[in-house]
C-alpha cells in the first residue's frame, strides 16, 4: 500500500505535518481544473451521404436508366425490377397499368420485359434531368415528341443490338434488354440528385395501422401487405402475388399511392383505344404506406423539370423508409378514357 507523502509546515513556531496525496505528472493537482491545451478535441463524424432516390448510403452517384416494363400476367415475371430504385405503375390503354422503373445506385444485368412508350412517361423523366430511356417502339404520332424529350433514346430501334429475345417467352413479351450496353449508349445521361423525396424517421402522428391497401385501375388491381417479419410491402396482382424472375415476392419498404388527373391523350392504338395521359405536376393527395402504417399525404411538382415533394397534412416533410419505393400514379374513381 503507498503511504502519502507527509510536507512539514511551521507555524507559529511549531511543526505540523500534513498529508499530500501523490498525483501523476499527467492529472491536475485537486481542486485545478485539467489544461485545456491536454485535453485532446473531439471530432464531429462525417455526415453520411444517402441516395437521392433510396435514403441508403452511397459511395458516387451514378447514371439514370428509366426502363418501360411489361405488367400483365402474359409478361410475367419481369427481371431486374428488384435492383430498381423507384418502380412506376401508369395507367396504360384498356384500363391496364405499364410500369417504368427507374434504376442508379444499382443496375441489374437484364432487364424486362421491354414494351412500348407512352406520353405519360415523357411528362415523368424530366424530372431525372436527361436520362437513358429504354423501350419498344411506341406510336408514330409519338416518336417526334420521344425525340424532342428530355431524355437519351436508347429504345431499340436506336440501340438494338442491346437487345435481345429470351428463350422460353413468346413475342411480345419476350424482349430483354442488356443494361450496360444501354447506358453504353447514352455517355451523357443525368447522374441521379434530388427529386424532392425525403427519407428518415415515420411522422410522430398522422399514421393509421394498416395490414394491407388496395389500389385499382379500371382493369388492374395491386394489393399491398405489410409484412411485419421482412419489414416491406409484399405486393400482389390480380389477386396473385407478383413473383420476381430472380427468386421470391416483389416488394418494398415504401408505397406512395399518388392520387392524379388521368385524361385521354391525343394518342390512340390501333384499335382507337385512347392513351391515357397521366398528370404528374400540380398538386394533389396522396397515401405513404410505411411500416405497417398509412399516412394521409400532399404532393406537389411546380414544374415538369422538378421533382415531386410529399408532405404531411400539417406541412412537414413526409419522410419514406429507406429503400425501393414504388409510386402507384392512380385516380380516385378509375376511368378509361
Amino acid at each position: 500500500m503507498r503511504l502519502p507523502r507527509m510536507i512539514t509546515v511551521w507555524l507559529a513556531g511549531a511543526a505540523v505535518v500534513l498529508p499530500v496525496a501523490a498525483c501523476s505528472p499527467d492529472e491536475p493537482a485537486p481542486g485545478k481544473a485539467p489544461d485545456a491545451a491536454s485535453v485532446a478535441p473531439t471530432e464531429e463524424p462525417e455526415p453520411v451521404k444517402t441516395h437521392p432516390f433510396t435514403g441508403k448510403p452511397y459511395q458516387s452517384l451514378r447514371p439514370v436508366l428509366a426502363v418501360k416494363i411489361e405488367n400483365t400476367s402474359a409478361g410475367k415475371p419481369q427481371l431486374g425490377l428488384k435492383s430498381a430504385d423507384i418502380v412506376y405503375v401508369e395507367q396504360v390503354e384498356a384500363g391496364l397499368t405499364r410500369l417504368m422503373a427507374i434504376f442508379s445506385s444499382k443496375l441489374p444485368p437484364k432487364v424486362g420485359p421491354v414494351r412500348s412508350a407512352r406520353i405519360s412517361d415523357l411528362h415523368i423523366a424530366p424530372q431525372f434531368g436527361k436520362p437513358a430511356f429504354a423501350y419498344s417502339g411506341a406510336q408514330t404520332k409519338l416518336l417526334p415528341v420521344i425525340a424532342e424529350a428530355s431524355l437519351f433514346d436508347v429504345g431499340d430501334t436506336r440501340n438494338p443490338g442491346a437487345y435481345f429475345r429470351q428463350p422460353g417467352r413468346f413475342a411480345p413479351y419476350n424482349l430483354f434488354a442488356n443494361t450496360k450496353q444501354l447506358l453504353a449508349k447514352a455517355p451523357k445521361a443525368s447522374r441521379a440528385k434530388d427529386i424532392g423525396f425525403t427519407f428518415g424517421d415515420p411522422p410522430a402522428e398522422g399514421g393509421v395501422p394498416r395490414k394491407s391497401y388496395t389500389v385499382r385501375w379500371p382493369a388492374a388491381r395491386f394489393t399491398f401487405t405489410w409484412s411485419e417479419a421482412k419489414k416491406q410491402w409484399m405486393i400482389a396482382q390480380d389477386g396473385k402475388k407478383d413473383m420476381a424472375a430472380e427468386g421470391g415476392q416483389l416488394s418494398a419498404p415504401t408505397v406512395v399511392v399518388q392520387y392524379t388527373k388521368t385524361e385521354r391523350s391525343e394518342f390512340h392504338d390501333f384499335n382507337q383505344s385512347y392513351t391515357p395521359l397521366v398528370h404528374t405536376t400540380g398538386k394533389g393527395t396522396a397515401i405513404v404506406l410505411r411500416d405497417g402504417m398509412a399516412y394521409k399525404a400532399r404532393w406537389e411538382r411546380e414544374s415538369e423539370d422538378g421533382g415531386t415533394t410529399f408532405t404531411t397534412e400539417s406541412g412537414e416533410p413526409l419522410n419514406f423508409a429507406p429503400g425501393q419505393v414504388w409510386v402507384a400514379l392512380a385516380s380516385r374513381k378509375p376511368v378509361i378514357p
